[in-house]
């Protein structure tokens, strides 16, 4: 499990990044809840964190493709692919994610820079 911060520390409606490989993202939604996907787009290099929340939906700072927060499925193009989901639990007030064994969709850029690095 990953000790992100307290919950009284993240206020509703907003959200943080997490670093971790790759990063995460942590949303405290308006209604109380909280989630925990990858941090990147899977279209591009853009954080989720930093895109606007509407209810349980995140939209992509980019190009504004949206993805639902229970699910991690994308609403629409230009992203085609979903971004993984993390199991969130709050115990004493702390914030902890249990990060996910899927694979993460990365997006194409990220995906030719990592393929490159491991060739070296």
């Amino acid at each position: 499990m990953l000790d992100v911060c307290p919950l009284s520390a993240l206020p509703r409606g907003e959200a943080r990044r997490v670093e971790a490989d790759p990063p995460i993202a942590v949303f405290h939604t308006d209604d109380g809840e909280v989630f925990a996907i990858d941090d990147t787009c899977s279209h591009q290099d853009a954080s989720l964190a930093d895109g606007w929340l509407e209810g349980c939906e995140v939209e992509c700072p980019l190009h504004a493709s949206r993805f639902d927060l229970r699910t991690g499925a994308v609403d629409a193009p230009p992203a085609k692919r979903p971004v993984r989901t993390h199991a969130v639990v709050i115990e004493d007030d702390m914030i902890r994610v249990e990060l996910s064994t899927e694979e993460p969709n990365l997006p194409p850029d990220i995906r030719a820079r990592l393929a490159s690095e491991a060739q070296r």
